[in-house]
């Protein structure tokens, strides 16, 4: 039995893709997430074979789930799912142990063919994301990690992003705001943001969050 967990903030939309994934005989769906905190949660409870991560999640972006996911056993396969034909992402997704990178627009003629790769331990690299953008980004110089955050510093910073406050950061994260506040102090100086706007506008750039 592949057992898979899909994380998508659109509802419609994991509904169809569970619809579509239990058509294939073996395969169950275990767990849905709607941002990046609950998917990282509900794979820790579920222990699923791949998760099926967007990219663009609220609280957490599915690169940062991949990142934590992919970091410790039992290290499920990912298949990061997006609309996004993007050589940064794709370079992101590679550094964190992806090894499934899918467009949303193949979604219905190779999502299957995707997950049974990935069942494999093999790598599936969406049709549309061209050979040369892949080989760019494949290159051992590219593959070098310049983000200077901490995983708990992404995550702030992309909550930051959204708009949300310290005090409201806090509860998500199940920390105290005296934490939230060190978090945010030491990523605002990595990044040389002097600004809740400086925050935001990095958020932006990285793709943390969408405009």
């Amino acid at each position: 039995m592949t057992r898979i967990l899909i994380a998508d903030d659109h509802d419609v939309l994991r509904t169809g893709l569970r619809a579509l994934i239990e058509t294939r005989s073996g395969w169950v769906v275990v767990a849905e997430s709607r941002d990046g905190l609950e998917a990282l949660r509900a794979a820790k409870a579920s222990r699923p074979d791949i998760v099926v991560l967007d990219y663009a999640m609220p609280i957490m972006n599915g690169i940062e789930v991949a990142r934590q996911l992919r970091a410790r056993p039992p290290r499920p396969e990912i298949l990061i799912f997006t609309m996004h034909d993007d050589d940064a992402i794709l370079r992101e997704a590679v550094l964190a142990g992806v090894r499934g990178y899918l467009l949303k627009s193949d979604a219905q003629g190779h999502l299957l063919e995707a997950i049974a790769t990935l069942a494999r331990h093999e790598a599936y690299i969406s049709g549309q994301v061209s050979g040369t953008l892949l080989e760019a980004v494949l290159k051992p110089g590219n593959l070098q990690d310049g983000d200077p955050l901490t995983p708990r510093e992404r995550t702030v910073v992309q909550l930051i992003g959204e708009g949300r406050t310290s005090r409201e950061i806090g509860p998500i994260l199940n920390v105290g705001i005296k934490t939230v506040e060190s978090h945010r102090a030491s990523a605002m100086r990595k990044i040389g943001a002097t600004s809740t706007a400086d925050i935001v506008r990095y958020a932006i750039r990285h793709r943390m969050v969408e405009v």
